[in-house]
């Protein structure tokens, strides 16, 4: 090797960028050097492995380089075995074995193991424990410790736990694979015991436990952990943060990011994200400025993630201006998750326009478009009325950027009819689809039914779906608001009626607001304690208001027929969302915005509700519901009455 070569080498370790690779790349060409097969694996190595976006040009430096050794076939099989499609990875071995001289090795089998493992393909697996047991290599440390873990992703616990106990001398590595096998198998008193029998456990021990806990849903046992851990991590505090976050423990996950920093431990970039998840979730503004100006201070602004979380924080809190200024402010370190985080919050608010316009400057800066966004720019069709744009982009994506529809374009192609009313249309589409009709499409059409009140397509829906999932409530539920809808009264009766006999209970309604940087959870029904009644001595103060200064008359169409009108009206006058107005007009401040985040979709006597207190106390209220966002100000909501 020349003493100029050592030195273009090292070049690879500064260079960020495709277009930086392909000069050295040229350099080397020009020079000769492309060849050599250090060289050539240096170069295929950075380009497969170290580069974000330049697979395909590793894949054309391995297809034009002579004689490959099994460096190079290991390094563009680990490329592809991480990638979005690590099919490709198998595929790339395969060749390796029918068309090179070169053995696999360990290094072989362990990146391929991963590809199987990220494919969730058991039957590839076995295939390539079997290879391994020809080729003498199923007893190596490192191809039996990603067995395990393949056999973990793969769902089989007692598989993962066979090579584990025919290993001779596991390491910590392989204790702590088989113990987060169990975890994937949701075996979790194996994975204690496993956890237990460890003759040495290290950080990444407890840390895993801790993940396993929380993906499970049992933080209970988590927060134990966490207490007995002899020593904790970034790690370990990002896990607990996101894990009771992601669990709807929201205000459990702020108190976790203010002991850390009272530890004296500085947040890193998982658990920032993972706080302002919860705030986007709980719809917690108030706590998400503190972050971000925690993030300004700090000097963690240049993070693209955290600048994405924040993004998408503001736009589920109801400030889509912050999220925009956010957005503005990112302009060089944008990448697609920053545009289809903005989309979805223009979606969310139901601005269809905004979010088209977006698209296209988004194709104008030459970022590809993919699934999410075109889910995205179809939802935004759909809660802004624009059908005919939805359609457009439903074929563009197919024909233009050669993206195969998912269930879930099929879905919004759904929903963007029925929303507008157009139920034989979206019935016509269901039938046309050329994948098979699941519960969600079937689901999306009912609740179409349900708003318009169809009630022949309606239980026409409804006895596909008991084909498909029988015990949903939430069903029932739908066709029961089509038949009041329609007024048919007895049929109501009778569906709630059925929902009893098989002991069907709907899910609960809940709305949370956040006070003075607490979360307040309001549940219609539920015991009371001293906010709770608070809220209900204010919200019976305010539905009098209305009534003599607004004419209020309330929307019953949705209750039992066979009861009497008060109870009716007393039944949708303490829905979560109108208490949780109540609480925040009894604590908040003259002039603040009202905040309400709710689980289930708004109804229409709380939508008209809504209207009239914002007219009448001269207040804002904005509440996202399960689909989007309503903004109430001087008697008006931004959907326009479209939802």
């Amino acid at each position: 090797m020349s003493q100029t070569e050592p030195r273009r080498l090292s070049l690879l370790n500064v260079c960020k960028t495709l277009t930086s690779l392909k000069q050295i790349h040229a350099n080397l060409v020009k020079l000769g050097l492309e060849t050599d097969l250090f060289i050539a694996g240096k170069l295929l190595h950075h380009c497969a492995i170290s580069l974000s976006d330049s697979l395909d040009y590793a894949c054309r430096l391995f297809r034009y380089t002579p004689n490959p050794d099994v460096f190079m076939h290991n390094t563009l099989i680990r490329g592809l075995a991480e990638s979005d499609r690590p099919e490709n990875s198998v595929l790339k071995f395969i060749q390796m074995r029918r068309n090179s001289f070169s053995s696999p090795d360990s290094f072989s089998f362990a990146f391929i193991l991963k590809a199987a493992a990220n494919l969730r393909s058991m039957r590839a697996g076995i295939q390539l424990h079997c290879q391994a047991l020809v080729h003498g290599l199923d007893t190596h440390l490192f191809v039996g410790t990603t067995l395990i873990s393949m056999y973990g992703e793969c769902g089989s616990v007692a598989s993962a736990r066979k090579v584990f106990d025919e290993m001779r001398e596991p390491n910590a590595v392989a204790w702590n694979a088989v113990v987060t096998a169990c975890f994937r198998g949701v075996d979790l008193k194996g994975g204690r015991k496993m956890f237990d029998l460890m003759p040495v456990r290290n950080l990444t021990s407890w840390n895993v436990m801790l993940a396993g806990y929380t993906k499970a849903g049992e933080l209970e046992l988590a927060r134990e952990t966490f207490l007995e851990m002899p020593m904790k991590d970034d790690v370990s505090w990002s896990t607990m943060i996101v894990g009771f976050a992601h669990n709807g423990y929201f205000e459990e996950a702020f108190g976790l990011f203010r002991e850390l920093q009272r530890e004296g431990m500085r947040p890193n970039e998982t658990s920032l994200t993972g706080v302002l998840s919860a705030c986007a979730q709980a719809g917690a503004l108030e706590f998400g400025k503190i972050l971000h100006g925690f993030i300004e201070k700090s000097g963690l602004s240049w993070i693209v993630s955290v600048n994405n979380a924040l993004l998408d924080t503001y736009s589920k809190c109801g400030n889509v201006h912050m999220a925009r200024l956010v957005f503005e402010q990112i302009l060089k370190e944008r990448n697609i998750v920053s545009w289809t985080s903005m989309m979805a919050g223009l979606a969310m608010h139901g601005h269809g326009e905004e979010a088209i316009e977006l698209f296209h400057e988004m194709e104008e800066f030459g970022i590809r478009p993919d699934g999410i966004t075109f889910i995205l720019l179809l939802y935004a069709c759909s809660h802004a009325g624009l059908v005919e744009q939805g359609c457009e982009f439903f074929y563009k994506m197919r024909a233009m950027y050669n993206i195969e529809p998912s269930i879930e374009h099929y879905g919004c192609m759904v929903d963007l009819y029925g929303r507008a009313g157009q139920l034989q249309k979206a019935y016509e589409f269901v039938f046309q689809m050329p994948i098979p009709r699941t519960a969600i499409i079937w689901r999306t059409l009912l609740g179409a039914c349900s708003i318009h009140g169809d009630v022949k397509l309606a239980e026409y829906v409804t006895e596909r779906l008991s084909e498909l999932d029988p015990n949903n409530s939430g069903d029932h539920v739908l066709l029961s608001n089509a038949y009041a809808v329609a007024g048919k009264w007895k049929d109501v009766a009778s569906v709630r009626r059925l929902m009893t006999d098989q002991r069907m209970t709907k899910t609960p309604g809940w709305s949370i607001i956040e006070v003075d940087k607490i979360i307040h959870t309001f549940m219609a029904g539920a015991k009371q304690d001293k906010i709770t009644e608070e809220a209900y001595k204010k919200l019976k103060e305010i539905i009098l208001r209305l009534r003599v200064e607004g004419g209020y008359v309330p929307e019953i169409g949705s209750v039992f027929h066979d009861i009497e009108e008060e109870e009716k009206e007393d039944s949708v006058s303490v829905h979560s969302e109108k208490l949780a107005v109540a609480f925040g007009i009894a604590r908040l401040c003259n002039g603040s915005t009202i905040r309400i985040v709710k689980n289930l979709r708004v109804c229409r006597d709380c939508h008209a509700v809504m209207k009239l207190i914002s007219q009448i106390y001269k207040v804002e209220i904005v509440v996202r519901d399960r689909s989007r966002f309503h903004s109430f100000k001087d008697g008006y909501c931004s959907c326009r009455d479209y939802w």
